[in-house]
């Protein structure tokens, strides 16, 4: 029997964690420019955890103290009998854990809407970086709209709460930024804008799309006034509210306003690797130790990701600064 009533996470700096983010799949059936290169290959697939491991994992950080889940890849709609672990994770909602929630392209949401809402999830965020058909078949290498929007329709449909997730791209969309904030208020999502992060060889240079929020943020109050919050969602994002406006207005800045000092986070890979820091290649690797000795060989790596995690990470782009800060692709880790 697993010894599990041991105080709560706290790493070498004193930060709480309480939030986990598990990839379940590194695959993902687009092709993002900022996020994973145009040929990619994959994991086999006996490297992946099972969903039955991917459980048992979760069960064990929740009785160490996590408070919220999110599932995320790849895209993890992508994974058969996605349904299943949102059920067998989201018993513990009220629990133990406050909320599970998913990331997800959108493009599979239509047929598992219904299905992610019985199963306990309430809330989903969506990335979503262009309004435009033609754009975002470019910025996806390929992706249809169609099917994402016809996605959100389901999710409204079925209650799921939803926020859109932008990644601010200098010359591809930065003209869409307000309207697109315009059109979330229109359906009642909040929207939070990201600053491309250098993951990954994507065989596209970020300096020439890095386009750093301060000036996003300057544009906007030319239009609408902008109040920050003090809402927090346990994510990295400060919000603003927006004059006029129903929704918040999320930030997350890794390259112009370093968020490190109150991080409460880490990352499990599908491969059952612990990132401390998705800007550190720093890891510890759980799958090895959970298949030979169950979840009693897994529970103290916990205390030893903790040791490792980082003051802060060390995002660069521009002159002098390397393509790829971490090789490892975003896909991988898990957004």
């Amino acid at each position: 029997m697993v010894d599990l009533s041991r105080a709560p996470m706290t790493d070498g700096l004193g930060r709480r964690i309480d939030y986990l983010r598990i990839s379940v799949t590194d695959r993902c059936d687009l092709r993002c420019r900022y996020c994973m290169a145009e040929r990619m290959r994959f994991l086999p697939r006996n490297q992946v955890l099972t969903l039955e491991e991917i459980a048992l994992l979760a069960d064990l950080f929740i009785a160490r103290g996590v408070r919220k889940i999110r599932l995320t890849g790849g895209e993890p709609l992508v994974r058969r009998d996605m349904p299943d672990l949102v059920r067998r994770i989201g018993r513990h909602l009220g629990d133990g854990l406050d909320e599970l929630t998913l990331t997800t392209n959108g493009t599979r949401l239509a047929e598992h809407a219904e299905a992610l809402r019985d199963a306990g999830m309430g809330r989903i965020n969506l990335s979503l970086d262009s309004l435009s058909p033609e754009r975002f078949a470019h910025i996806t290498r390929g992706g249809d709209i169609a099917r994402v929007l016809h996605g959100l329709d389901a999710a409204h449909e079925a209650g799921l709460a939803v926020k859109i997730n932008m990644v601010a791209l200098k010359g591809v969309n930065e003209d869409e930024i307000l309207p697109m904030l315009h059109w979330c208020d229109g359906r009642g999502f909040d929207l939070t804008l990201i600053e491309t992060m250098p993951l990954g060889d994507t065989g596209q240079d970020r300096t020439d799309h890095y386009l750093p929020l301060t000036r996003v943020v300057e544009h906007i109050r030319r239009h609408r006034a902008l109040t920050p919050l003090a809402d927090r969602t346990g994510g990295p994002a400060r919000y603003h509210a927006v004059e006029g406006m129903g929704i918040r207005l999320g930030l997350i800045t890794p390259l112009t306003r370093n968020f490190c000092a109150d991080c409460n986070r880490m990352r499990m890979t599908c491969e059952g690797k612990i990132f401390m820091c998705l800007g550190h290649e720093d890891h510890v690797d759980f799958r090895a130790a959970l298949r030979e000795g169950g979840l009693a060989a897994v529970h103290p790596l916990i205390d030893r990701a903790l040791r490792l995690k980082p003051a802060r990470h060390d995002f660069r782009i521009g002159i002098g600064a390397p393509a790829a800060a971490i090789h490892r692709h975003m896909s991988v880790t898990g957004g």
